[in-house]
């Protein structure tokens, strides 16, 4: 969904004909992001105004901060990688939405930004309990402005790692490249966005595209065309060109 006002009416970005610059405006005027900023800043200014002291509500958006890894493995892992959702007719729209598009189009910026639909009842369903268990409700709402805040940095480092820009940091190097693999050899490991500490702990991590072998559904996620016949909800959302049950896809137009 694109919104029909501002600089995105009408239009779609693609990350590789994009520069740093280009990016920066896009992701700074994308409606979700304007709505995690907005959540952000309200959580943040509950958090002050319920608060009796900082150290328990900064330590409840520390805790956020640091399981978050953890979060986002499973879920992408379990739920967006997982061979479930297209199954049933009534999930079948959100998984092409929130992973299958973008695997298929990985430099589609509409579709590498997370659905609100689905980001914020997870933030939400992660952060308020834990919050509120360390601080109340100052903890649920620093906790949940700190989730959201990570969730702004996610995306933007994945913006980063499907733009053709050689970042500086070491760091964001590595998590590009570890990234790009998951895209272009194999989405059945590297899992991480920003932090592969899981994919070590759980063995699917791999340091270069020669430690594993190619998979064919690295763009289809396995929703190959015999998956298609049997469960064909996400096929009948596909336009033509867009929709490749195949290991490849043919070039898109502009």
């Amino acid at each position: 969904m694109r919104p029909a006002i501002g600089p995105w009416a009408g239009r779609k970005y693609f990350l590789d004909k994009m520069t740093l610059r280009d990016l920066v405006v896009a992701y700074f005027t994308y409606y979700g992001i304007l709505v995690y900023l907005l959540l952000a800043a309200v959580g943040i200014t509950l958090a002050v105004t319920l608060a009796e002291g900082w150290a328990r509500p900064a330590l409840a958006a520390a805790v956020v901060v640091l399981l978050y890894p953890a979060v986002w493995y499973a879920l992408h892992r379990w739920v967006l990688h997982g061979q479930w959702l297209y199954r049933i007719p009534w999930t079948a729209a959100v998984w092409k939405r929130i992973h299958y598009d973008h695997h298929q189009d990985p430099h589609d910026l509409s579709v590498l930004f997370g659905a609100l639909y689905t980001t914020l009842p997870t933030i939400a369903i992660v952060t308020i309990p834990l919050g509120w268990a360390i601080a109340g409700p100052a903890g649920a709402a620093a906790a949940t402005a700190s989730g959201i805040l990570t969730t702004c940095f996610y995306e933007f480092c994945h913006c980063i790692q499907h733009l053709p820009f050689q970042p500086r940091w070491e760091w964001l190097r590595q998590v590009k490249k570890l990234h790009l693999a998951h895209h272009f050899h194999s989405e059945k490991g590297n899992f991480g966005i920003t932090n592969f500490f899981w994919d070590r702990m759980m063995n699917t991590f791999y340091p270069h595209p020669r430690s594993v072998p190619r998979s064919e559904t690295v763009f289809n996620l396995g929703y190959t065309a015999e998956k298609a016949a049997r469960y064909p909800w996400v096929e009948a959302l596909s336009d033509g060109d867009h929709q490749q049950t195949g290991a490849l896809r043919p070039a898109r137009s502009r």
